[in-house]
């Protein structure tokens, strides 16, 4: 610990013309007056570890900018600061300084000075400009009934802090120290620092007095009327009601309307179909009723969520510009003529009758043949969004349809979901694995899927969770499969089976060529002419190390 000096005087009105600059953040140190610190930041301890071996005067001055561990730049911080002297000062573990100091004397700041890890400034001394007379001792009056009666209120004051405002004598001093004690912003207090006109910074403490006298004794008003029937179940009532008539005084908006105002304004912004306003706005008035802390609230709330969220009317618009479509399934695949053709002609139906709903269309070969990324050149081909969701191993009707909003953590179906994450309600939606969708007690996920597919049955499919029709007949379904004969024939009379058996040697030379070899290599960092592979070479692995498909 490194007290200050015996007998060491520091004369308030002669401090260093060049002065190193502490930012403070949500306090402000008046003249006169004694301010705890904890410096952390490594510039700070180093600008306390320099004034500690010189004169221990430092400025500090308030930073307009939170604190984040980043030192403030010059335009942050306020105009004028307070000189202070550090009275002690100890070291933590950490490496951080814990201060104790006190206020010398106001000044401005001038310039700032470069060449230190810290600021560093250039200030003159601002003295007060005083004028006692009749007004001024009556200010100083009602300034100490007023800051008596708020020490009267708040059980956190000492009483002796009264007593000590009656010794002051000089107004300017006695300004001071009432505006570091009473609870106001850091702001406040800055605009209380910054006037030099004593009188005027006495009224400008007479109103912040008044304000607080205000809000005090409303709390006290309040307490007193609903203390009587008050018991423990009650207590969590009370406050949140003490609470809400002290904003209601100072103006301001409780939290919880103000989050309803805001899923009001989603709803209506979003335009919703009038079957899904109704259930917005059913939900709406029950969250209104509701407290917050109970359960129901967050299962309201959140289902407001998912409703105003979903793309009801947001789309993309399609590029139907065939030339292009075949380019980038060409530069994206190599053979596969049939299915190509058959995509190709697909697009050209959408281009001639966009409305029109046309098959779903089921990829189905071996593994790694390129069914999923076949669906995402179409997505790329068409400039839709591109979804994808595997159904592989998927039992749970619910995973399709939702779960009801009676079960706890309930969430809508895997359908609406990707809606929600495509965020267009036209998106590419890839169904990966839909021939090893099982059943079980909980239910049949395929008969689910068939009003899903169905183009006659899906521009009103209802998700259990949202439990409000949503048109997916603009949703461009692709399913993927290894195998037909798993799939539910109901299921498969809805799908366009689109075979992609496999490669031939020749194919498959030509893949590994224009699409896998310069692949791997990128992925391993090797350069073209570092690493080559001859036909022989391409050949032993195909033959040595794929399957015909």
């Amino acid at each position: 610990m490194a007290d200050q000096q015996p007998g060491m005087e520091v004369n308030a009105e002669k401090i260093p013309e060049l002065i190193a600059i502490l930012p403070l953040y949500d306090a402000v140190l008046f003249p006169k007056m004694v301010l705890p610190l904890v410096v952390m930041q490594g510039d700070s301890v180093q600008l306390v570890d320099e004034a500690m071996a010189r004169n221990r005067i430092i400025g500090l001055v308030v930073s307009n900018k939170p604190e984040d561990h980043k030192t403030p730049g010059k335009e942050d911080l306020a105009g004028v600061g307070v000189s202070a002297l550090i009275l002690k000062m100890a070291k933590t573990t950490d490496n951080r300084s814990q201060l104790l100091v006190q206020g010398l004397s106001r000044f401005r700041i001038k310039s700032f000075e470069e060449g230190r890890p810290y600021l560093r400034a250039r200030v003159e001394l601002v003295k007060d400009i005083e004028q006692k007379d009749n007004e001024t001792e009556a200010l100083m009056s009602n300034i100490i009934g007023q800051f008596s009666r708020i020490v009267e209120l708040s059980p956190g004051l000492p009483p002796e802090i009264a007593q000590m405002a009656r010794t002051i004598q000089e107004p300017g001093t006695l300004a001071d120290m009432v505006a570091s004690t009473i609870n106001v912003s850091t702001d406040q207090k800055q605009k209380v620092l910054e006037l030099l006109n004593v009188k005027e910074r006495l009224k400008e403490i007479t109103r912040l007095l008044n304000h607080q006298v205000e809000i005090l004794e409303l709390g006290n008003k309040i307490q007193s009327q609903v203390k009587g029937d008050m018991d423990k179940s009650q207590r969590e009532y009370y406050l949140r009601q003490q609470l809400k008539a002290i904003k209601e005084e100072l103006g301001e908006k409780d939290e919880t309307q103000v989050e309803i105002e805001e899923y009001r304004t989603k709803i209506e912004s979003k335009n919703l179909p009038e079957e899904a306003r109704k259930e917005a706005d059913r939900e709406l008035d029950r969250l209104s009723r509701m407290h917050p802390s109970s359960a129901e609230y967050t299962v309201a709330s959140t289902y407001l969520d998912w409703i105003t969220s979903l793309p009801w009317h947001e789309s993309t618009e399609d590029n139907l510009d065939i030339k292009k479509a075949r380019k980038i399934l060409d530069d994206d695949h190599y053979g596969l003529e049939k299915p190509k053709r058959r995509i190709i002609e697909f697009l050209a139906v959408r281009k001639l009758r966009p409305e029109s709903k046309g098959p779903i269309l089921c990829f189905a070969g071996p593994p790694g043949t390129g069914k999923t990324s076949l669906g995402q050149s179409i997505a790329r081909a068409l400039g839709r969004k591109f979804h994808r969701i595997s159904l592989g191993g998927v039992r749970d009707e619910a995973e399709i349809r939702g779960h009801r909003r009676t079960y706890v953590g309930a969430l809508p179906g895997r359908i609406i979901q990707g809606l929600r994450r495509a965020g267009s309600n036209n998106p590419v939606f890839m169904l990966d694995e839909i021939d090893k969708v099982g059943s079980d007690f909980r239910g049949d996920p395929s008969s689910a899927l068939l009003e899903v597919l169905d183009p006659e049955q899906n521009f009103s499919f209802t998700d259990h969770y949202m439990d409000v029709p949503f048109d997916l007949s603009r949703v461009m379904f692709i399913t993927t499969a290894n195998i037909l004969d798993t799939i539910p024939p109901a299921l498969r009379d809805r799908m366009e089976v689109l075979d992609l058996p496999g490669y031939t040697m020749d194919e498959k030379i030509k893949i590994a060529n224009r699409y896998l070899i310069p692949r791997q290599r990128d992925e391993h960092g090797i350069k073209a002419k570092q690493i080559k592979f001859s036909i022989g070479a391409v050949k032993q692995i195909i033959t040595g190390y794929t399957r015909e498909a």
